[in-house]
């Protein structure tokens, strides 16, 4: 919590095997338990001064309530004290003891109770974001069963070692990372997520911990251990930033720092100039109610509450946000800088047109193509052999550096590469029109003759078009930033819709863009990878695409987007600015509520337990105020998402 709150935090609670655990309701939170104890005292002393108890029996009952109450934020507010930092507190502090010394111990008690409850209520829902948090660790199930020996055999998730070959049962959920190498599937990855389809996946493919196999049995070679599966990984990352982005950086910290000692001053003001020229009892006390009038308290609950209730429910969305600097900083986004590879297309290359020459048809094309690729590792290999059946591998396969393939297939010499290497004789105009089309084009030789052409290219996501046209319609500036040539940049640009187009880039070109971008606008920066690291850092907000595989992006960024479905990102912009309208809403109330309440106790119009009680009822107001920000409506799928096709890297440039 801030400084400026002067709150204190709340000791975890350990379970039997000493491991930190959240409070999970309202009572597990000491400082609720101290408010509830307070409060009773301070029933008993109101009970026992209408039924006309002596002065001393009412009297020790305030007392208790107010040592008890007190010693919620009291002892912390002594800590920081030491430490040269004032806040909140220690207007409440220096409040409650000037009003015991006026002879105001129930008042004081009344403070103290009230301030207590506040206090609670912050530490409950702080924990409540450490406590989602960690949930996740919660989807990883307690066994799974792994083949050793030729066994089946059922161990503890933490016996798993690197290399394991795992079996998963249709409806099991998945214990650890790893990659399937036997077995069809759907697997359910909504409560990581938050995508509804479920995401067909085979050979090849990752799966994460915490997914839910659908109706196919699996093979999985585990490739992570269970302290560094993607899950604990993104809780270590995520709890790690929101203790390095603090509450500092938080709104109403900004304004309540310089404010809690303006208010101190003031206060002594009233009190050292109204004691020259008036009552000294008197003007000492207003002094004292002017302090709890002028604290912010409501301002300090306010945007945490905000924070955890929009931090919460942006998880539900399918993506983590880490903590409220974070959040507000998305909130405040007016430009988005989207990387191509990865965000704005799959990464998942495919061939997307054949022409052919000389007699041969687009099957004879795609044969022997597929012939010299299945001995090959370059990116475009599997995009070409996915579009195949069979494969008849070719036999002397060598590499040309820089150029293509070559080898001898049923006595024919055939070579596939890129054009320059090969002659596209009568095939020129098709490979310009692929190329312009954005596509990689390969030439396909048999026997010196060239017989075809092939375009791969890392096709768009399907709902690409569609974010950048949601985000256009909600006022945001859309960028394009790539390292692809030009030409492939430009016509991909075009189909997605976006105009500004910045190609050709290196990670620290992209860098060096976002701070341009930013000078115009707040500028969200969009990537997947470890090219993308630097822009991502550099921008006024990171955002992770895909978080559930990629170490140096989230790392790196503030958001981290656990899916695949792209269309979350303006789902979770239009999420964001509520949430900072909520912020400013709760804002604005807070510091229209002090400077109303400081003239009324300046002149004697409220007394003390009159200002405390407004304030408080005021937090209430800003609570429920602030849970609004966690009402939202999770992302509806409707069209079926296409079959997953085994991930390559990123289609570079032509051979």
């Amino acid at each position: 919590m801030s400084d400026a709150c002067g709150c204190s935090h709340d000791e975890p609670n350990t379970d039997e095997h000493g491991e930190e655990r959240e409070p999970e309701r309202l009572w597990e939170v000491s400082e609720l338990r101290l408010a509830a104890v307070s409060g009773i005292f301070l029933l008993a002393a109101f009970i026992a001064g209408w039924a006309d108890a002596a002065r001393p029996v009412v009297l020790t009952l305030e007392a208790a309530a107010l040592l008890v109450g007190a010693y919620t934020f009291v002892p912390s507010t002594l800590t920081r004290l030491a430490k040269g930092k004032i806040g909140v507190g220690t207007l409440m502090t220096i409040a409650a003891v000037g009003a015991v010394i006026l002879g105001e111990v129930g008042e004081a008690a009344m403070l103290a109770f009230l301030f207590s409850i506040s206090e609670g209520l912050e530490e409950y829902s702080l924990a409540r974001t450490r406590r989602g948090l960690r949930a996740l660790l919660s989807l990883v199930p307690d066994q799974a069963t792994v083949l050793r020996d030729g066994a089946e055999i059922v161990v503890a998730p933490t016996e798993l070692r690197v290399g394991d070959r795992m079996l998963v049962k249709p409806g099991e959920r998945i214990a650890i990372d790893g990659l399937i190498r036997q077995g069809h599937t759907a697997l359910d990855v909504s409560a990581i997520t938050g995508e509804s389809v479920p995401v067909e996946a085979g050979p090849g493919d990752e799966v994460f911990a915490g997914s839910i196999n659908g109706t196919g049995s699996l093979a999985v070679e585990v490739t992570t251990t269970a302290e560094d599966n993607s899950l604990a990984r993104i809780v270590r990352i995520v709890e790690a930033e929101q203790s390095r982005k603090g509450a500092s950086q938080r709104l109403a910290d900004r304004i309540a720092k310089p404010l809690v000692p303006a208010i101190m001053i003031a206060g002594t003001l009233i009190a050292v100039i109204g004691s020259i020229f008036g009552d000294p009892a008197t003007w000492i006390e207003r002094a004292l109610v002017v302090l709890v009038a002028a604290s912010p308290c409501a301002l300090a609950i306010s945007v945490p509450v905000t924070v955890v209730a929009a931090i919460g429910a942006a998880s539900k969305l399918g993506a983590l946000v880490k903590g409220g600097a974070a959040l507000e900083a998305l909130g405040a986004v007016r430009g988005v800088a989207l990387d191509k590879t990865g965000t704005l297309t799959a990464n998942r290359p495919a061939v997307i047109d054949v022409a052919t020459a000389n007699g041969a048809t687009r099957e004879q094309v795609l044969d022997l193509a597929a012939a010299l690729e299945a001995r090959s590792e370059h990116p475009l290999a599997a995009a070409i052999l996915a579009a195949v059946d069979d494969v008849t591998p070719a036999a002397d396969v060598a590499a040309v550096t820089g150029a293509g393939l070559t080898g001898h297939r049923d006595g024919h010499t055939i070579r596939l590469g890129r054009p320059g290497w090969l002659d596209p004789g009568a095939l020129a105009d098709d490979v310009a029109r692929m190329q312009h089309a954005g596509a990689t084009a390969v030439l396909v030789e048999d026997n010196n003759q060239v017989i075809g052409a092939i375009a791969v290219r890392d096709e768009l996501r399907p709902e690409a078009a569609e974010v950048v046209a949601q985000l256009r319609r909600d006022g945001y500036h859309v960028a394009m930033l790539t390292g692809d040539n030009q030409a492939t940049a430009a016509a991909l640009a075009k189909d997605v819709g976006i105009d500004a187009v910045h190609a050709e880039l290196r990670p620290e070109d992209k860098a060096r863009l976002i701070q341009q971008l930013r000078a115009e606008r707040n500028t969200a920066m969009v990537g997947d990878g470890v090219n993308d690291a630097p822009a991502l850092a550099t921008a006024d907000l990171g955002i992770a695409m895909g978080a559930m595989g990629t170490d140096v992006a989230i790392e790196t960024a503030d958001v981290a987007l656990m899916g695949e479905d792209l269309r979350h990102l303006p789902q979770t912009f239009t999420h964001a600015r509520r949430a900072r309208r909520i912020m400013l809403q709760n804002v604005g109330l807070s510091l229209a509520l002090i400077t109303a309440l400081i003239p009324l106790a300046l002149f004697g119009v409220l007394g003390l337990a009159a200002v405390v009680l407004v304030h408080e009822l005021a937090e209430v107001v800003v609570i429920a105020n602030g849970v609004r920000a966690g009402r939202t409506k999770p992302l509806a799928i409707t069209a079926a998402r296409p079959p997953s096709v085994p991930r390559t890297t990123a289609v570079g440039a032509s051979r």
